[in-house]
């Protein structure tokens, strides 16, 4: 009788056009244990984004780590093994985060609501209790629409609490995505129209006198966000600078030198600069690759990769692959990015 119940659930699945998957569970056990083995050798952080949101359509994306018994328990026992580290290492002048002396760093996003950016200690200590593990930096955005402003509460709150911040720098004016910004262009911020505000973060930045991991430009090869090259030039040539770059991509990369250049300028020492990508170029495009926007080892300190798996009900049932299957494909050209820079995973996970 049971495999007449299994043979019947078979054809019912050939029938609707449906295929079976692996469990949330099992897709953050391949995901820990492929990072955990040394599968992408260079990845020496791993950053759980922990969020549940709901979509257009009504339904849920559930990617927090307790949105079953099963996905909780799986990340409880990856995590567990001692490879995953919780202690940040430091530069000998204790201004710049390395690599962990040994081991693989641990850290999350906790869910600081739909905006990315209400840091309270509560949702840390919460998502610690959770997963039994003390994270190493608490990854929040810093969105600019409201002004570009440094973040003071939500890194005090942070680095009180004995954990590492990391902002993400969000060149947004609205939360309206996959559509160009109407304020904080690219060309804009090349052109120095933002340098007062940018000067003045980088001040109270250096005025915290402790290190903080900042990246600009999140997730810069998706079209989702107004800093890819899609919203600034595109493949175009001739619209500005090198005749033989594509514009987009260009833009970018002198925009985020720009802004690490004020930096210096003000004599900001206490920033580890992160160049963050998503495991998939969108649009797949030659002119839109990971390299193209890359600001150099000059200026970049970590480079880090997104590679989530399915993010809605609807793409689960249509459109299942697990971490190994998104990052073996993603590896080789996140890597090749630069030979030299330690590379994390900053932003995975997937819904049920």
């Amino acid at each position: 009788m049971r495999y007449f119940i299994i043979f019947c659930m078979i054809v019912i699945l050939s029938l609707s056009g449906c295929s079976p998957h692996s469990s949330k569970a099992e897709w953050i056990t391949d995901a820990l244990v492929s990072i955990r083995d040394g599968r992408y050798p260079r990845i020496v952080a791993a950053s759980y984004w922990n969020e549940v949101w709901i979509n257009e359509d009504g339904s849920t994306s559930d990617l927090t780590i307790n949105s079953s018994t099963e996905a909780l328990e799986a990340f409880k026992t990856g995590t567990a093994d001692d490879i995953f580290v919780s202690q940040i290492t430091y530069s000998s002048d204790t201004s710049k985060i390395l690599p962990p002396e040994s081991g693989i760093y641990f850290s999350a996003y906790p869910d600081f609501g739909d905006s990315e950016d209400t840091v309270t200690l509560e949702r840390i200590q919460d998502f610690e209790a959770l997963a039994v593990k003390q994270v190493s930096w608490v990854y929040f955005s810093n969105n600019w629409v409201g002004g570009i402003k440094f973040p003071q509460e939500a890194v005090k709150t942070i680095h009180d609490y004995g954990r590492q911040p990391f902002i993400r720098m969000m060149a947004l004016s609205s939360y309206d995505r996959i559509c160009p910004d109407t304020l904080y262009t690219l060309q804009r911020i090349i052109d120095g129209d933002f340098d007062e505000e940018l000067k003045a973060w980088a001040n109270d930045a250096k005025a915290a006198d402790f290190p903080l991991m900042v990246e600009f430009g999140t997730e810069v090869n998706g079209e989702w966000f107004p800093w890819n090259g899609a919203w600034n030039g595109g493949d175009t040539l001739a619209g500005y600078g090198d005749p033989s770059l594509p514009d987009g991509p260009e833009r970018f990369r002198d925009a985020y030198r720009h802004i690490i250049e004020l930096f210096r300028g003000q004599g900001v020492g206490n920033v580890t600069w992160v160049f963050h990508v998503n495991c998939e170029n969108i649009p797949d495009e030659s002119w839109n690759r990971m390299a193209s926007y890359y600001p150099g080892d000059d200026y970049i300190d970590w480079i880090g990769i997104s590679a989530y798996g399915a993010l809605t009900p609807k793409e689960a049932r249509q459109e299942w692959r697990l971490f190994t299957e998104i990052m073996d494909i993603s590896y080789p050209e996140f890597a090749a990015i630069s030979a030299n820079k330690p590379l994390a995973v900053l932003e995975f996970g997937v819904v049920e």
